[in-house]
């Protein structure tokens, strides 16, 4: 019973969550409620008994995505914009949307409701051991396959982050010692 009331009210926290997302216009709050929506989606996998995924979820959505998306929103400095009057029968649209999906809601509460009850028995599906032993026995070449992927996504994105070649590099800084008179004094460059 207990873990059926946190259900809710982690439900009804992540809904609340996701209504502000979408309802403020500055798009720093609607990122702040959006790390909300993933924490209350982890709380709600800690009630399902699947602590590994609520650990990923927090990790790598509400840690690692949502730093990214924080640190976009605050590199582009966006402006208040206006907003757009042509586009106010999106609003109809949206409710007659919301509306349709809040009968499917109750309809799936209902059928569940009227579901008859069978005793589940107990698996290890969605443990730590279970992922980590499927991981590293069944499934290791298609993780190493990943790892090595992941590795040249990083080298090829280090190789793209570089903005000058060599010669290049060494035009720049003998530009630089000129506009500084510095030829006279010992050349401190870095040997290149």
């Amino acid at each position: 019973m207990a873990t059926t009331a946190l259900f809710f009210l982690f439900a009804g926290l992540a809904i609340a969550c996701a209504i502000s997302t979408v309802y403020h216009k500055n798009p720093l709050y609607s990122a702040v409620s959006l790390i909300g929506v993933f924490v209350s989606l982890s709380c709600i996998y800690i009630t399902l008994a699947a602590p590994f995924i609520a650990a990923v979820q927090v990790l790598v959505y509400a840690g690692a995505i949502m730093v990214l998306v924080v640190f976009v929103i605050m590199l582009l400095n966006l402006d208040d914009d206006k907003p757009l009057q042509r586009l106010n029968y999106l609003y109809a649209v949206g409710a007659g949307l919301g509306l349709i999906l809040l009968v499917q809601t109750f309809f799936i509460f209902y059928a569940v409701v009227k579901a008859p009850n069978k005793p589940q028995e107990e698996s290890g599906v969605g443990k730590t051991l279970s992922i980590g032993s499927a991981m590293y026995t069944e499934y290791l070449l298609p993780v190493e396959i990943v790892g090595v992927l992941l590795l040249m996504a990083i080298i090829g994105g280090v190789i793209l982050a570089r903005r000058l070649s060599q010669p290049e590099l060494e035009l720049v800084v003998d530009n630089e010692l000129e506009k500084r008179h510095e030829n006279d004094q010992d050349d401190f460059r870095i040997a290149m």
